[in-house]
Order: C-alpha cells, then structure tokens, then sequence
C-alpha cells in the first residue's frame, strides 16, 4: 500500500510540476476571444498575434476548471476519492440549480402564473403573454393548490400531504405516456411486422434481397413471440424456435448495448480531445492552429516578396 501510494504521489507531482512549466511559458490553458461586429466570439493565440484578439480571463477560468473537473471525474476509475465526490456533488448541484431556474421561468412562470395573474406577468416578466384572462383561467388554481402541497414535503409535520400531488401526479403521467407508448411504440411495430414475404422492386422484378430481410423480421418477430409463450413447453419444435428467439433476442440486445458503449466511448474522446487540445495544446487534430499560422504567414510571406 505505502509502494502504490508513493508511485502515485511521484506521478502526481511530474504532473504539477509539468503543467506549472507549461503554465510559465504560456503554452496551455489559455482561453482568448475577440470583438467583431460588437459582440465577443471565441479567439485563439493567433488572433493575439495578429492584435485581433486577447487573453479572457473568464475563458481561462473556464478552460481550468473544466480540466480540472474532467480529471476529477476521471479518478474514479482508480478508486472512489473525495476529488471524484466533490465533482460528482457539485455537478448534481449546479445541474439541479440549473434546471430549476430553467423549468420556473418556461414552465412555471408562463403556464400557471401567467394564466392566473395574465396583467401582472405581461408587465413584469414576459411581455410578449397576453393580459388578458383564458377562458376557465380559474382552473389553474388546481395545479397551484397541488403544487404547494407537493412543497409541504419540506415541512417538518404534514409530510403526508404531499403524497397526494405525487400520486396525481405519477398516475397522470403513467396514464399518458402509456396512451403514447402505444401509439407510438407498441402498435408501430405491429404495423411494420405486417409485411409482405415476396417483395418486388420498382420494375416490378422479383426483389431477393428485399424478401430476404421481410423474411429475417418475420421469422425474428415469430420466433421471439414462441419465446415468450409459456402456455405450452418448450420442447421439440417449439423448443427450438424458442431457441432461435434467445438468438435474435441476444443479437438485439448486443447490438444496443454496443450502440450505448460506443455512444459513451465518443464521449470519453470528446472529453480526451479537450484535455490534450484545449487544454494542455499537445494534439491539433482538427488543424486549426495550422490553418491559422498559414493564414497568418502567407500574408507576410507575400508582403515581403518571399512568394
């Protein structure tokens, strides 16, 4: 334990000392921008050279403590530490923060107060709503009583007000997700597994390839659907399609999951990308400084004669 905790203290302070050297010379964790047309854009060293553009404090804030808590996220792989939970509560914080501020002023603000106090919100905060009352604008009263009763969750005593809002509110959102889950999800797929087993193209030719993928669903959907029938057991030739549904449903399942790790596996190289170009400048893979320092030589290139 004392040998691990040394070669990473040793890892650990290389790495200090690296970044304090490139810090010194100004080569990393710089954030630029410039004025054009009035309005701030990002900037890069380029434009500073060129006097088009200069240090942002801010930017470089930024840039350092994305870093930092990019780093911190990414410890967890070695171990659970206090720098992975901080980040951890700090990102939940700010995220819940975030969307609170987000829902009160697009949901909260225009939906309810705006119906019930239509004059007050026109003239305070959204000037673009109607003054005017809805017809039935007394009905929002409703969700206003139900949502200061959800609130009495905070309350020391009475917490068992709030358990009616919460059950009105999940039975209300059961009941229509489960209405557009089966309009959009469940009933669409029953409409595309009704397909024709001989398919033709659009000379009217027999279509091999396309009657072989028909056929691939219809045997994929058949055999799935003897899986999952239990009325009889699965032996002998119901056994055995039950069988090839395990394989379609595993060939299913796999693919998704792939799908999800190479989703996650793009947002880890994202998150890399940033490290090393952004933040530490010790990869270009989009040529951008290249193109800048081009852009920026040939013309003094070509006010010197040397092109």
């Amino acid at each position: 334990m004392n040998r691990e905790r040394i070669i990473w203290s040793v890892i650990l302070l290389i790495a200090i000392v690296y970044v304090g050297y490139r810090v010194a010379n100004g080569g990393m964790g710089l954030g630029y921008e410039q004025r054009i047309n009035g309005t701030v854009a990002p900037g890069s060293s380029w434009d500073v050279l060129a006097g088009s553009a200069e240090v942002s404090l801010s930017r470089t804030i930024g840039v350092w403590v994305a870093a930092l808590f990019t780093l911190f996220v990414l410890s967890f792989v070695y171990r659970d530490n206090p720098f992975y939970k901080v980040a951890e509560s700090i990102f939940i914080g700010v995220s819940a923060a975030y969307w609170m501020v987000v829902g009160f002023w697009t949901t909260v603000v225009p939906n309810l107060f705006g119906k019930l106090f239509p004059g007050m919100i026109h003239a305070w905060a959204m000037p673009g709503l109607s003054p005017e009352h809805e017809p039935f604008w007394w009905l929002y009263f409703v969700p206003l009583i139900l949502g200061g009763m959800l609130l009495w969750r905070l309350a020391p005593a009475g917490t068992w007000i709030a358990r009616w809002p919460l059950a009105f509110i999940i039975g209300t959102t059961a009941g229509i997700r489960l209405v557009g889950f089966i309009h959009a999800d469940f009933l669409s797929q029953i409409r595309n597994s009704i397909i024709p087993l001989l398919t033709l193209d659009d000379a009217g030719a027999f279509s091999f390839w396309g009657s072989l993928r028909n056929f691939f669903i219809i045997l994929g959907v058949l055999s799935c659907l003897v899986y999952f029938f239990f009325s009889f057991e699965h032996k002998g030739f119901v056994g055995r399609t039950a069988k090839l549904g395990v394989w379609f449903l595993m060939v299913t399942f796999g693919a998704a999951f792939g799908y999800t790790v190479m989703g996650r596996i793009a947002l880890l190289a994202i998150r890399l990308e940033f490290l090393f170009d952004d933040w530490l400048w010790l990869i270009d893979p989009t040529n951008k400084r290249v193109e800048e320092l081009v852009a920026m030589v040939i013309p003094l290139l070509s006010s010197t004669g040397l092109t």
